[in-house]
């Protein structure tokens, strides 16, 4: 099985409709941060608006954002606290063409798939054959190894047994993450792996807890802010393997969120979450493949910024989203938050890393 991206198909806009839909209607934003009355939301779709008589696709989108006009007539999708006086914001609340405005919801509908008036199991759960997914995955992930962009976003499970850590840096050493995205206790724990072999004071092997390991990633955080950097902890204490190891050494982007809990953080945890959100949103915006692992709220921050949709090369491309966890209730929770096209899979962090090293070897 060989993966191939899916055709894309525009709305015809030849049709009467939309030839005699007026043109989007803006208005000026008077105070910093608040958009116009009727300002018009973004979702994760694509969405066309009518501008000087031409249908004109926002290439790039995230729910619950704004459209504004530039002073050159482009389409910037931007987030309310970006809005300033004098911005010239799109309004209008219908998406039919009827205001300007038209949400593409079927660019990538596969005529093939037909579905029962009655069926059973039609929702996904633990007992959903997953064996079409991860052959489905395989087969993505080597296309976008070569033309794409995988951002991975990942919780403390991905490093709390020595299985998933080493699949994770094989993945990473073969040229499948492009950024990762997270915490500061996927990080610290992995790091804390690296030099005493513990992730939380537990033998990421035997899963033995040892003598004061409740000590280690605070000695490990301690060790940290003495060197002030992740690249000189490394080089210090002879840190050889894992995930911060493996990016650092491939050039992986990295990207690490603060949290109202974090202790210490490490020297590379971006404490201000807007700030954080903004270097999140960098690599969300090149990404054509995003998975999520193990992490309900960085996955649904992920989730919102992440449109439906990918345009490369002047084509329309899916933006493929998964969330794999355990729980449904996890993988599932993303879905009612607005991402309604994410790929759920329910497996633990080691049987899902090294299930896909395995096979991308």
């Amino acid at each position: 099985m060989r993966f191939k991206i899916p055709k894309y198909t525009h709305p015809n806009f030849d049709t009467a409709i939309f030839k005699c839909a007026p043109n989007v209607k803006c208005k000026i934003v008077e105070k910093d941060c608040v958009a116009p009355d009727n300002y018009h939301a973004m979702s994760i779709y694509p969405e066309y608006f009518k501008i000087n008589g031409e249908w004109v696709l926002a290439q790039e989108t995230r729910m619950d954002c704004v459209a504004r006009l530039n002073n050159k007539g482009k389409i910037e999708i931007v987030e309310f606290r970006h809005l300033r006086v004098g911005d010239s914001i799109i309004v209008g609340r219908t998406e039919d063409g009827s205001e300007g405005i038209y949400l593409h919801v079927s660019g990538f509908k596969d005529d093939k798939v037909e579905k029962e008036a009655f069926a059973f199991r039609g929702v996904r759960s633990r007992e959903t054959s997953q064996t079409m997914d991860y052959d489905n995955l395989f087969e993505l992930l080597k296309h976008e190894k070569e033309n794409g962009y995988v951002v991975w976003v990942m919780g403390p499970a991905a490093v709390f047994s020595q299985g998933a850590r080493d699949s994770l840096t094989k993945l990473i050493n073969s040229g499948y993450v492009n950024a990762f995205l997270g915490g500061n206790a996927v990080a610290t724990h992995d790091l804390e792996a690296g030099i005493y072999h513990t992730a939380l004071g537990q033998d990421i092997y035997t899963q033995h807890s040892v003598k004061d390991g409740h000590y280690n990633h605070l000695d490990l955080l301690n060790k940290a802010r003495k060197y002030d950097s992740i690249e000189k902890l490394i080089e210090e204490e002879n840190i050889t393997s894992g995930l911060i190891h493996s990016c650092i050494a491939n050039n992986v982007h990295i990207v690490l969120g603060g949290s109202i809990r974090d202790d210490g953080p490490l020297p590379i945890v971006i404490p201000n979450v807007y700030e954080a959100q903004e270097e999140m949103r960098k690599h969300i915006r090149k990404a054509t493949t995003v998975i999520c692992m193990a992490t309900q709220l960085h996955t649904i921050a992920t989730g919102n910024m992440t449109p439906s949709f990918r345009v490369v090369d002047g084509k329309v491309r899916p933006l493929y989203f998964y969330t794999i966890d355990t729980s449904e209730f996890a993988v599932n929770k993303l879905r009612d938050r607005g991402s309604l096209t994410v790929r759920t899979m329910i497996a633990n962090a080691q049987d899902f890393l090294q299930r896909l090293a395995d096979n991308l070897e």
